[in-house]
């Protein structure tokens, strides 16, 4: 049985893991006889959104590990946990905490960094040569992780496209069903809810994306 490694950056589509991309995730991965164990780096949220108000917390702090254990129902362990000869590949779901947690693109654009821990961690997998996903806004990583030209999708939005090309990727345009991979890198990307209007949208790109990673790795 595949052992997939899944990345979560939070609970919440606003300052974490897009819930219905994670759990689309986990489900796609145990339907295709895989199993998975999730990952969170052991660090600060940037910030705390209420979710029913679309409001910033400025008095509330949160760990990114603490709240992504919420979706895994407790079974997490930090990213420094990982032990990557277990590991067959990796998917990481999108939500904002992928462009604010794991890195800082949200805020910087295409002068961002990824978090500390969080790049380690990637990094294991690409120096073993091993197949990662990356879901919805999560694709924003892939030029700073791999060398120029790696491809990748967010969907077609040109500002975000436009950012991607200038880290050093090869942004291709894609449609909330499609993946986009880059065979040499041993990489896949959907847009999910970066274009989805409902969560069986989303689970179209998604399953796609999952069983594309199995595949590099039989």
């Amino acid at each position: 049985m595949k052992k997939i490694a899944v990345l979560l950056s939070g609970t919440g589509v606003f300052d974490g893991s897009e819930i219905h991309e994670a759990v689309l995730t986990l489900l796609c991965l145990t339907q295709a006889g895989a199993s998975y164990q999730c990952f969170a780096p052991d660090i600060e949220q940037m910030h705390v959104v209420n979710h029913l108000t679309g409001e910033v917390n400025v008095d509330d702090k949160r760990n990114v590990l603490v709240e992504s254990a919420r979706i895994a129902r407790g079974d997490i362990k930090a990213t420094t946990e990982l032990e990557i000869e277990k590991f067959d590949a990796l998917v990481i779901p999108g939500g904002f905490g992928a462009a604010k947690n794991l890195c800082n693109f949200a805020v910087n654009g295409s002068d961002c960094d990824l978090a500390p821990e969080v790049e380690i961690f990637i990094n294991e997998f690409i120096e073993a040569k091993k197949p990662v996903g990356f879901i919805c806004i999560s694709p924003v990583m892939i030029p700073k992780l791999y060398n120029a030209g790696a491809r990748g999708t967010i969907g077609h939005d040109s500002e975000t496209a436009h950012a991607f090309n200038l880290m050093g990727g090869q942004h291709v345009d894609a449609n909330v069903e499609q993946i986009v991979v880059d065979e040499a890198n041993k990489l896949v990307s959907t847009p999910a809810y970066m274009l989805a209007e409902n969560i069986a949208q989303a689970h179209i790109g998604i399953e796609k994306l999952v069983n594309k990673i199995l595949e590099f790795t039989a």
